[in-house]
């Protein structure tokens, strides 16, 4: 999404075009990140073919001039480990904040109100959304509510009304999210053990979340 958005802001493009930047930004981005990248053809697989791979290879060298090669892009998921160092958590819940707090750094990523937020305070408000949630849900010891929202903006050095207030709308988001989507499902509320949350690396499931 940063490589897709500093494209576009320097970039007049067609909407038929926006596809293949994705995909390119995709194919850029699973380079940097990913011991295994994406190729050039599975990426084609994934538009239906179609998008060409010549294309696509093509447009690597536009997109990379226009960034200026310019790829260490600092995003929410860079400080959301550091955040959760910080905080005395139970180890046991842990994995469960951590996928919370990605999914709500997923949907940011999906509403433009969210772009003018750094980094820092968009992970920050994730992981803050991510432990009231599941405190209110089970009635842990987790801090919450205004003491967890001051102490994670001295931690990160964030204003504390800045912070809350991005908080307010990350849970927002979520609830947009979930109203939207919601359906019966009976079992959604079956506990999930740690071993299944970890066969999967994408974030939880937005249905998943309670706040």
């Amino acid at each position: 999404m940063n490589y897709l958005d500093r494209f576009l802001a320097v970039v007049p493009t067609r909407k038929s075009h926006l596809q293949l930047l994705g995909a390119v930004c995709m194919f850029l981005a699973s380079k940097l990140k990913e011991t295994i990248p994406l190729t050039a053809e599975k990426l084609c697989i994934y538009t239906d073919n179609s998008v060409r791979p010549q294309e696509l290879l093509e447009w690597e060298l536009v997109v990379l001039g226009k960034l200026k090669w310019n790829l260490a892009a600092v995003t929410p998921h860079d400080f959301v480990e550091h955040i959760l160092r910080k905080l005395t958590l139970p180890k046991d819940k842990l994995l469960l904040i951590r996928k919370h707090a990605q999914t709500f750094i997923a949907l940011c990523a999906t509403d433009f109100n969210f772009a003018m937020y750094p980094p820092s305070m968009i992970a920050t408000g994730s992981v803050g959304a991510a432990i009231c949630g599941l405190q209110l849900d089970d009635g842990g010891s987790l801090l919450c509510g205004d003491g967890l929202t001051e102490f994670l903006a001295k931690i990160t050095h964030i204003d504390v009304d800045c912070l809350k207030s991005c908080q307010e709308q990350i849970e927002s988001v979520l609830i947009n999210n979930l109203g939207q989507g919601r359906h019966p499902q009976q079992q959604s509320n079956l506990p999930k053990t740690v071993e299944e949350l970890d066969q999967a690396s994408t974030p939880t499931d937005v249905r998943d979340i309670n706040l």
